[in-house]
């Protein structure tokens, strides 16, 4: 079921002429990784059977409950890679986290907890309403606004960086160890669910894990910011991220036959954001791929896994990402209708 671009390579011609040599490179930069041999020990993981998915904590997720930020935190340094303002900080056992300000703070950490719940690793995200961190510049680069001079800020999302896990690369959708396999459909068909509709591959990420069991790969969707809102990029950003409205408004699946399934995720964004940015239109465009042709079966698999989850778990997700009794309402029917859409391949 493959969807034709029509005026596709026009449209190539459009944005070559609209931007120069060296303002195309710097757009493709956004979406290449860089490519290079990975060099980490171990086995590779994308996805480990959760036996135990009827009992998961999705209030606190992957991190759990022992692992929620708790003391003082100081100032480390400013993160400026992506969209949001970050700050790595510090504890008072020296453990490092990094903070995310802005509008996928609480949308992020919810959508963790339902991948971590189907048996894929996430980020061990937490959110807080509110949270102080000492020894904060003066001056910051982003989210000036958004922090206080005593270093007060709300509605954040804090990610803890675990002892004995390193990233070591990025993966590509296209192009994994798990191409073709029943896990890597079942996620793409996860992420539709979603709506996670910024699928970059510089947004995949490879971490080296030593723990007990030994060393391995992991293989993670590592930014999930871009979820529970509508199907593509949208204007203003805060629309197209957390959006109960869009969300319930959106379409789930596009087409389906005996063997494949389309879904509506990624779809190509409004054509008037191709004035803003030729190059990263078109490469918006391109990920539509991700959600098409997806294998009945394996969506179904997803659904089936999804299915073994409770209402109260479902809410959990939502509401230990900070959402008022409401919205945890609306994002948890929406899911629960698509689980059973899902189930019914």
């Amino acid at each position: 079921m493959r969807m034709t671009h029509k005026g596709f390579p026009l449209l190539l011609s459009l944005a070559a002429m609209v931007l120069s040599p060296a303002e195309a490179a710097k757009k493709r930069s956004q979406w290449k990784i860089e490519k290079g041999e990975i060099t980490g020990e171990g086995p590779a993981f994308l996805w480990r059977e959760p036996v135990d998915i009827g009992s998961r904590n999705l209030f606190y997720g992957a991190g759990g409950k022992e692992h929620e930020p708790r003391g003082i935190l100081r100032f480390v340094k400013e993160d400026l890679d992506g969209s949001n303002p970050k700050f790595i900080v510090e504890d008072q056992q020296g453990a490092k986290w990094k903070i995310k300000l802005g509008s996928e703070a609480q949308c992020e950490t919810a959508a963790s907890r339902l991948v971590w719940a189907a048996g894929y690793s996430t980020d061990q995200d937490y959110f807080a309403p509110f949270l102080k961190v000492e020894k904060m510049p003066k001056r910051l680069h982003r989210g000036q606004t958004q922090v206080t001079s005593d270093g007060a800020m709300r509605n954040v999302q804090i990610k803890r960086y675990p002892p004995g896990e390193e990233k070591i690369g990025n993966w590509e959708w296209a192009d994994s160890p798990f191409a073709h396999t029943r896990e890597l459909n079942g996620l793409r068909a996860l992420m539709a669910l979603i709506n996670n509709w910024d699928l970059k591959d510089t947004n995949n990420s490879i971490y080296q894990e030593k723990g007990p069991a030994g060393v391995r790969r992991v293989y993670r969707v590592a930014d999930l910011g871009a979820s529970f809102a509508g199907t593509s990029y949208g204007w203003p950003a805060r629309r197209s991220r957390g959006n109960l409205s869009s969300y319930r408004k959106s379409k789930f699946i596009a087409e389906s036959d005996d063997e494949f399934i389309d879904f509506r995720v990624p779809s190509r964004p409004n054509f008037v954001y191709f004035f803003f940015g030729p190059r990263t239109y078109l490469a918006r465009t391109h990920l539509r791929w991700i959600g098409e042709d997806v294998p009945r079966d394996h969506a179904a698999w997803m659904g089936r896994l999804l299915a073994r989850l409770s209402h109260r778990q479902i809410q959990d997700a939502f509401r230990g990402a900070g959402y008022e009794q409401e919205e945890v309402d609306g994002f948890s029917a929406v899911v629960e209708r698509r689980i059973a859409e899902l189930t019914k391949l």
